[in-house]
């Protein structure tokens, strides 16, 4: 790590053979030679009358941290003839107004008109003062920064092709960032149909073709054009169903309408795309993308350097299957037909599922021994998520009858009507349950969890991306496959996807208008990371899972360590695991306490003090860094309470509202733990472990919420639906229940319809 001035920086080696285009965008972070292209609109401010000063700086500042992790980085920008305006502008309001006094020996001015500004005239003006703010702005950055100006002649020329060129090597050579424009002082109208005729001519008739020109001469890994929309639509941006394009590949071309240019500069999209499918055929990787929202404009360099889905990305290389996008739309497409099925057709899909669990145990256990391989060679996952990755004979013959237990219960689901309203007569409101949409499960470690959640999303008709971890892939690939043709008996194959191309999460997380729901299911720094990165999506889920079990003074000897043992080292790993041990103060030096003690030591549970327990200890254990530590291995905090008030205040300040329990034979004192704690889940006398969808007879769960809206604790099929209002009427209009109309309110409520015993 090196810093200059006072902003730190990672120098990152960056080496690659120029000669072809980066395949993904995965890739662009190891992009050693990077262009950015500045259009007019990004540049210039909206009355097109001097720059943007803000954005233009955020610009540079994005750029010198590309510079200073060891990049070459070049600017193409606008700006010129906009700057030139203003100053030109001001001389001459300036200059009228001096004459109109001196002229009528008034100091009041009348209006005075402004002669429209010759485009040459205005880049004269404005280059060096554009030069100036550049040079300013990357001095605060310890960068010095250099100024050329081409024409499309000076491409033409060998010579000056050749002294260009060396020009530029010898500044990126010495860490300077080139400033490039158009010498739009003296340019040449450009000439028609002349462009594009090979990948040694394109005529620079705007920033957009010097950029593409300048890309290919100084064989760039990179070349970024910034506009002022989000990137490459199918039809012209703002018209109904238009699309952003995540990748255009050669010959899309066809796909796309053009609509007209920005509101400044010389070339609309049409001319960024031509010269970007330039570029691409000279082996440099082009992104298109919006440098002016002021919500993105900030990282958006930055953004598409690390490889986030930003903008359209131009590729050679086009994918085997279907791109993220359109995953989410079949699986859109094919949770409406399966929401559209009998109840008995979806349950006979996931019964077929649970068969097929059976029948293919072998090749499913012999996918995920692939996995534990490959995890056991790298060496990277630690001995909990090791376990997580395990399948096994007894793992599927659970999983199979969880998924019978959900085929059962699902034949009321979708549809069922849980309010009916007479509003008036003739006018009867029901309102039904019905699939939320699409939902997108990402999960860690957890091959059990894709046939789990599969079966929940098939019983409440919903469309299902799934995200899986790439530890997992071999498992994860035959599981989806096996329920893909358990869907197949009744057509609707498309409705879960799995997704196998190379989408960072955070990308996931930001198609807002293609899932409805994301249910994370891993570490609590996964669920932390998705719910900061889902942009506008609803996340459901928890965070963490700190549990805590409060011993009472009242508690059963024989319950208590049962108990406990069960809570903290059946599964260490689950969320549901205990993490901290309340003790009542009048329990330290008892039989129980020592009890207790023995054995979280015999069964290898590392123990840390809480504060209060370590203060009556002489020699204590480690004491603990934070009492909201989830440990998801064998080892524990113990604290000392007072009182069942001060246990449920510690529950309430260091929990995580997951799972609570009391041990106690005091039923007074139980039921005021059971109402006070504010958690999804408070038992008496349980086990935390108690905690799941399968032991509470949901058959299986997609999780578990500690949200407040909608769903809480383990969410089976019910938290996977939402409902919707069905009005029938008889030409009914509300100007006849004015106070003057014919018809009253009745607001009745009617009898709900039998529920299907069976």
């Amino acid at each position: 790590i090196r810093c200059w001035s006072n902003i730190p920086f990672i120098t990152v080696p960056l080496s690659r053979a120029h000669g072809k285009s980066f395949a993904h965008r995965s890739e662009l972070k190891h992009a050693k030679r990077i262009v950015v292209k500045l259009g007019s609109a990004v540049v210039t401010r909206g009355d097109e009358c001097g720059l943007a000063l803000g954005r233009l700086a955020s610009i540079v500042e994005q750029v010198s941290m590309l510079q200073n992790q060891g990049r070459e980085m070049m600017i193409v920008t606008s700006g010129a003839v906009a700057f030139g305006k203003q100053r030109l502008r001001h001389e001459i309001l300036l200059s009228q107004s001096v004459r109109q006094a001196l002229h009528s020996g008034q100091s009041q001015l009348k209006d005075m008109a402004i002669p429209v500004l010759e485009a040459r005239a205005c880049a004269a003006a404005g280059q060096s003062g554009l030069m100036a703010l550049y040079e300013a702005m990357f001095t605060q950055y310890s960068i010095c920064a250099a100024q050329i100006l081409v024409t499309n002649l000076d491409f033409h020329d060998e010579q000056k092709r050749r002294n260009l060129n060396g020009t530029l090597h010898e500044l990126l050579r010495m860490n300077i960032v080139p400033i490039i424009n158009t010498n739009d002082a003296v340019v040449p109208p450009p000439e028609p149909n002349s462009d594009l005729q090979g990948v040694n001519v394109i005529s620079v008739k705007d920033n957009d073709s010097l950029a593409a020109r300048l890309a290919v001469e100084m064989k760039t890994d990179l070349l970024i054009v910034l506009s002022d929309v989000e990137g490459l639509f199918d039809s012209p941006p703002g018209s109904d169903d238009a699309k952003l394009i995540d990748i255009f590949y050669p010959g899309d071309q066809q796909s796309v309408t053009f609509g007209t240019k920005s509101r400044v500069g010389m070339g609309g999209m049409e001319a960024k795309v031509k010269a970007a499918l330039w570029a691409l055929q000279g082996g440099t990787s082009v992104v298109i993308a919006n440098g002016t929202h002021p919500k993105i404009s900030g990282h958006v360099i930055t953004d598409i350097v690390e490889g986030k889905k930003v903008g359209t990305f131009f590729s050679e290389v086009k994918p085997a299957g279907p791109t993220v996008e359109q995953q989410a739309e079949m699986a859109r497409a094919g949770g409406r037909t399966l929401a559209a099925l009998q109840p008995e057709q979806r349950a006979e899909i996931i019964y077929r599922l649970a068969d097929l669990l059976t029948d293919q145990r072998e090749n499913i256990l012999l996918a995920n021994k692939k996995d534990l391989q490959d995890a056991e060679n790298k060496g990277r996952l630690a001995l909990p998520l090791l376990k997580r990755l395990s399948l096994s004979t007894s793992k599927l013959n659970s999983l199979a009858i969880g998924l019978r237990q959900i085929a059962a219960s699902s034949r009321d689901s979708v549809g069922r009507v849980i309010r009916r309203t007479r509003i008036a007569k003739d006018l009867d409101l029901e309102q039904v349950t019905v699939p939320i949409g699409v939902l997108l499960v990402i999960f860690e470690s957890r091959p059990d969890c894709l046939p789990q959640v599969s079966a929940l999303a098939i019983a409440s008709g919903n469309g299902l991306l799934l995200k899986g971890g790439k530890e997992a892939a071999h498992s994860n690939q035959i599981l989806h496959h096996l329920t893909q043709e358990a869907l197949s008996i009744h057509g609707v194959r498309d409705a879960v996807q799995l997704v196998n191309t190379r989408e960072e999460v955070e990308d996931l997380c930001r198609l807002d208008k293609l899932i409805d729901l994301i249910i994370p299911r891993g570490s609590s720094q996964l669920v932390r990371d998705i719910q900061k990165a889902a942009k506008g999506i609803p996340v459901m889920g928890h965070s963490e899972g700190i549990c805590h079990v409060y011993v009472d003074t009242d508690a059963s000897v024989e319950k208590v360590t049962r108990i406990i043992r069960d809570s903290k080292c059946e599964y260490p790993a689950a969320c549901n695991a205990l993490e901290t041990l309340l003790i009542h103060r009048d329990l330290l030096r008892t039989p129980l306490f020592d009890q207790i003690i023995d054995m979280l030591r015999v069964e290898q549970v590392k123990i840390h003090a809480g504060p209060k327990f370590a203060s009556y200890l002489t020699f204590s254990p480690s004491e603990v860094k934070s009492l909201r530590t989830e440990y998801g291995d064998l080892e524990c905090c113990i604290e000392v309470v007072d009182s069942v008030q001060e246990a449920v205040e510690h529950v309430h300040k260091y929990g995580s509202s997951h799972t609570d329990v009391i041990i106690t034979e005091n039923e007074k004192t139980a039921e005021f733990f059971l109402q006070h704690v504010d958690s999804a889940c408070v038992f008496w006398n349980a086990s935390t472990r108690f905690s799941d969808g399968y032991r509470f007879g949901l058959g299986a769960e997609v999780g578990i919420s500690t949200s407040r809206i909608h769903a809480r604790g383990p969410v089976g099929i019910e938290g996977l639906l939402t409902t919707k209002w069905l009005l029938r009427g008889d030409n009914h209009v509300v100007s006849d229940f004015s106070e003057h109309g014919s018809m009253k309110y009745l607001h009745e409520s009617l009898p709900l319809p039998q529920r299907n015993a069976s």
